[in-house]
């Protein structure tokens, strides 16, 4: 009896390790309460450390599981984590798992810190979104204006007479920041003169921002940062009519029409949305001397996002965008421009689209992306002052200064991603990928013997690592090479970003990237601008070198959240440091104006902090916050005016910048918003000859506070299954705009600072579907 029962013990124990050592498999579909199903779900065995994302199409497949009992966790944007035990045996376990909604949002699914999907409190880039829905409560018409309420962003207005815009990253100008459209770098330096007022708001699903150098593997210009615009993909049927009047300084009208339409097959394999933009608005003369200084504007804009599953793991998604806009600003007449005192005038007809193909294979643990992207750009257009010789009269009539502008830009390229799912005890995404891109600008004057004729091309090739070194430990690593046709020499662009996950509540990110910017031709040399009568433009140094950059950057993150509310912080530190800084000095004059060239200067260095505060209670309340400090300065001064001393200071950018965004939503058919923006003081050369401003000088600005607000009311109707919403607001309530602009025709167009609009009154209703 005891020899029959050793024999039973040590088959119940070979049992128990062949059992354990016998593995199977889970597979199954993620999917919402209407059935559609939920791709780049986290599907996760907490206690075993493996998991997957699930497809485009929901599948999800986890392998390689040991036999036993085991809790299953999944994750996914706006839904309730789901957990329940599942019973791993021979074969194929089938689990379908349906998500429902959270009340609160505190993770989101983004895709520019790392190139690949990657929950945000994930990503050890730090990440930050705004999307559609924050976009319509702040009353912003495009992307110009969303962007200010950004922490560490700033959006400026750079020209009294045309008011193209310019954004700042951690203090850097523009040139400093890529714009990418679905991830794709087609913002062309003309593009990137008036583009951010070109892209209407309704086009736009959520834009993705990365600040500092940990944005490297975008390539050149990306050294400031990223800015990543999503425009809108088909979910579901829906349609929406927006349409709304601004009154501009209680004298100019503005009219706005906007609407957006989807369409998704029964089977949700294929979609389309659409989206149209019409704007009008007219002239705004804030001195009474009949110049205006905002300028006249005809926008009509419209497009289509599209995409095909060809199954469960191939897909294939295009869009295409058109956009024209007519702008003219200056001496207010209906004369010919070249006929006016001093006006701009600009025709832009602007094609720009995208194609993504992506398949899934080896168990969805590789994914191959194929992608090409266009833009290209016809602008006519005029800059003068009418002169006041007679002999110079007769020359401009005979040979009045309209120009032709052109530029086309093409990438192309390839990613593939990998997933070892242990790799050293840890999961590791290995990416690797190259791409092309080609820039031609043509932007020629023959009048004012101007031209900008050049053709960049770049070869970029990047590879990434993005491994869970541990269950709290993430580390990021990577290399972008880079072979431009301006350089003589390749250029190698590491980065690498550490993520520490301390609690479900708080993370700890380290990154340090380099970057470059070659010595090309950015968006604020092509502008050309007003003073003193005449006209200055931008030429570029024969020996201009690139610029070299290397950043670093260091962040806490704490969130806190319960049934009903949530509130957290991000602290930031971030330092970039420039070798061979692009500076512009001005180094004379001809009979048209003032001449400024592009040199390399001294070294530079930014550095300072920003910190982001957020509550949101029960969804009802939700405020957002941030403010950031800093100094952007050379090693030594810069003279950017001839007889007025150098300054070492960079122009401007203030030491303090920041913004608040309120929405209340307490009683449900009400949402009440207040948003407020505050820049502090700084430096503008300014170019004497205005009648009111007759000698160059280095302008100390007054800092400024912008609060803007929106009252919203929503009626449903279900028996036509439509939602109407009236709404109305009044941005920049106080009034704070700018003074003390240059008056007349010889006025310095660079001189202006401040909100980008007066006090505003608006008015507006939208038709949706619930």
């Amino acid at each position: 009896m005891k020899g029959y029962s050793a024999h039973l013990t040590i088959a119940m124990v070979l049992t128990g390790f062949i059992s354990f050592g016998q593995t199977g498999k889970i597979t199954g579909k993620v999917y919402d309460k209407n059935g559609v199903p939920l791709g780049a779900a986290s599907v996760v065995i907490p206690k075993l450390q493996i998991g997957t994302k699930s497809n485009n199409s929901g599948r999800y497949i986890v392998e390689s599981i040991p036999h036993g009992t085991w809790e299953v966790e999944v994750k996914h944007i706006g839904f309730k984590e789901f957990r329940d035990s599942v019973k791993v045996g021979p074969g194929v376990l089938t689990k379908d798992i349906q998500l429902d909604g959270a009340e609160l949002l505190l993770d989101e699914i983004v895709v520019t810190g790392t190139k690949t999907f990657k929950r945000k409190t994930e990503s050890p880039v730090m990440v930050n979104i705004l999307d559609s829905k924050t976009l319509d409560n702040l009353q912003v018409c495009n992307l110009s204006e969303g962007l200010k309420f950004q922490p560490g962003l700033r959006v400026e207005t750079d020209c009294q007479t045309c008011n193209y815009t310019q954004l700042r990253m951690n203090g850097l100008q523009g040139g400093y920041s890529q714009i990418l459209i679905n991830g794709r770098p087609i913002f062309s330096p003309l593009m990137g003169l008036y583009g951010m007022e070109q892209l209407p708001v309704n086009m736009i699903e959520k834009i993705e921002v990365v600040r500092g150098g940990g944005s490297s593997l975008y390539g050149s210009s990306a050294i400031g940062g990223t800015v990543n615009v999503i425009t809108k993909l088909p979910r579901a049927n829906s349609y929406e009519i927006n349409s709304f009047y601004q009154r501009i300084g209680g004298g100019t009208n503005d009219f706005n029409l906007g609407g957006n339409a989807t369409l998704v097959n029964e089977k949700g394999n294929a979609g389309t949305s659409f989206f149209f933009n019409k704007r009008d608005r007219g002239f705004y003369d804030a001195n009474g001397d009949n110049f205006s200084e905002m300028p006249k504007i005809e926008n009509t804009s419209l497009g289509i996002n599209s995409f095909y599953q060809f199954s469960d793991n191939q897909k294939l998604e295009v869009s295409l965008s058109n956009l024209n806009e007519y702008r003219f600003g200056g001496e207010m007449t209906d004369k010919p421009a070249y006929l006016t005192l001093q006006s701009e005038e600009r025709h832009h007809k602007i094609w720009m689209g995208s194609t993504d193909y992506q398949i899934n294979f080896n168990q969805d643990k590789s994914a191959l992306i194929v992608y090409t992207a266009f833009q290209n750009t016809n602008r006519k257009h005029y800059t003068g002052v009418f002169p006041d010789d007679p002999e110079a009269i007769e020359n401009h009539l005979k040979h009045p200064p309209y120009g032709d502008s052109k530029t086309t830009t093409l990438q192309g390229g390839f990613q593939l991603n990998h997933e070892i799912r242990n790799f050293f005890s840890g999961r590791n995404v290995l990416t690797i990928g190259s791409e092309y891109v080609s820039d031609k600008v043509y932007d020629e004057i023959p009048s004012y013997n101007y031209l900008v004729d050049q053709h960049t091309k770049d070869w970029g090739s990047f590879f990434q690592s993005d491994w869970d070194l541990a269950t709290k430990f993430n580390v990021l690593s990577g290399v972008r090479v880079d072979k431009h046709n301006l350089l003589h020499k390749v250029v190698v662009s590491p980065r690498i970003a550490l993520l520490y996950k301390y609690a479900p509540t708080t993370q700890f990110r380290l990154s340090y990237g380099t970057g470059f910017r070659a010595p090309q031709a950015f968006d604020t040399d092509l502008h050309i601008a007003f003073a003193g009568g005449g006209v200055s433009r931008v030429q570029l140094s024969a020996d201009l070198r690139e610029e070299r950059s290397k950043s670093l950057s260091g962040s806490i993150n704490y969130d806190k959240a319960t049934e009903t509310w949530i509130a957290g912080f991000t602290l930031e530190g971030f330092y970039t440091h420039l070798n061979n800084a692009f500076v512009l000095e001005e180094i004379g004059a001809d009979n048209f104006g003032k001449i400024f060239e592009k040199r390399n200067g001294n070294n530079a260095t930014v550095a300072g902090g920003t910190l982001e505060l957020r509550v949101n209670y029960a969804k009802k309340i939700q405020l957002e916050t941030g403010l950031t400090v800093q100094q952007s300065k050379y090693d030594s001064p810069v003279s950017y005016l001839e007889g007025v001393a150098p300054i070492r200071s960079f122009l401007r950018t203030p030491n303090e910048y920041g913004f608040a965004n309120l929405n209340i939503t307490g009683s449900k058919p009400w949402t009440i918003n207040l948003n407020y923006v505050y820049t502090g003081n700084m430096r503008i050369a300014h170019v004497g000859g205005a009648d009111n401003f007759p000698d160059d000088q280095m302008v100390r600005t007054r800092a400024f506070s912008e609060l803007n607000s929106k009252v919203a009311y929503a009626f449903n109707l279900p028996k036509y299954k439509n939602v109407i919403e009236l709404y109305a607001g009044v941005k920049n309530i106080f009034n704070a705009y700018q003074t003390d602009f240059d008056t007349g025709k010889n006025r310095d167009s660079n001189y202006i600072y401040g909100p980008n609009m007066p006090r505003t009154y608006f008015v507006g209703v939208k038709i949706k579907t619930p």
